[in-house]
């Protein structure tokens, strides 16, 4: 499986391979390859989480970091289709900001940023990311804002207003 495809796997989650690293250590016999998968798993109705797997083939490192994404997985509040308010999150060097867009608009985003927002169930927002293009770096950025957000609730009740 090439990085950047997905599947469906048990229970209605997708499986998306965002980023496949080949790591070469030279020794006595010539180069000894060894491989490292990012993996984002997500149910579409606002659960998502990512992993990271290592090991010495491409497919025991994908189930690696599968197997860690449904660990790791944390849900993300919807509002319809979008999210409900500005977010921006950041991982080293990666800046993302996230902003809600208008029913129809799509996911405007990168391979890594759009991998996160798809597998959550997010069908209409506007990212930006700045510094580092590191898919890795990025994903993680992208966790970070979405663990920002906010339901819409939640907000009114702690300010004591009615957004409408």
């Amino acid at each position: 499986m090439a990085a950047g495809t997905s599947e469906r796997i048990e229970g209605e989650l997708s499986e998306n391979i965002v980023k496949i690293k080949r790591c070469a250590a030279v020794v006595k016999g010539g180069r000894r390859f060894s491989f490292a998968a990012m993996v984002v798993v997500g149910d579409g109705k606002g659960k998502v989480g990512w992993g990271y797997g290592k090991a010495n083939e491409v497919p025991p490192s994908v189930e690696k970091a599968r197997k860690e994404a449904m660990r790791s997985m944390v849900s993300v509040p919807l509002d319809g289709s979008t999210i409900a308010h500005v977010t921006e999150g950041r991982y080293g060097a990666a800046h993302v900001i996230l902003l809600p867009a208008a029913p129809g608009a799509g996911v405007i985003a990168g391979s890594a940023v759009r991998a996160v927002c798809e597998a959550s169930g997010i069908h209409d927002i506007l990212t930006k990311s700045f510094g580092s293009n590191n898919p890795v770096s990025l994903v993680k950025a992208t966790f970070a804002a979405l663990k920002q957000l906010r339901p819409k609730a939640d907000v009114e009740r702690l300010r004591q207003i009615n957004l409408a």
